[in-house]
């Protein structure tokens, strides 16, 4: 019974079916913020698009699932791994 308990639960939240409404959200400390972004690398910037490019990233993003800012960080990274890629075949 725990072991089938278990299964839908993980089931659930991969279907975004648990842990997706507000009341389940709180915003972490700043010091948990810096923590987080440290452990993962990232470092805040501030880049100006054009407002009709960052309406069409946030509709692929919603379709992907994820968030416009990750949405755009991974097709920078997926960019530059490709040019890398490409100049250490090719150079």
């Amino acid at each position: 019974m725990k072991n089938t308990r278990k299964k839908y639960t993980e089931e659930a939240w991969e279907r975004g079916e648990l842990g997706v409404s507000e009341s389940h959200v709180r915003k972490v400390s700043k010091e948990r913020e810096k923590a987080i972004d440290e452990h993962l690398g990232l470092q805040m910037i501030s880049l100006r698009l054009q407002k009709n490019l960052i309406k069409e990233l946030k509709k692929l993003a919603h379709q992907a699932g994820i968030g416009y800012q990750p949405y755009i960080r991974q097709l920078l990274t997926q960019h530059v791994h490709g040019k890398k890629k490409r100049s250490s075949t090719y150079g």
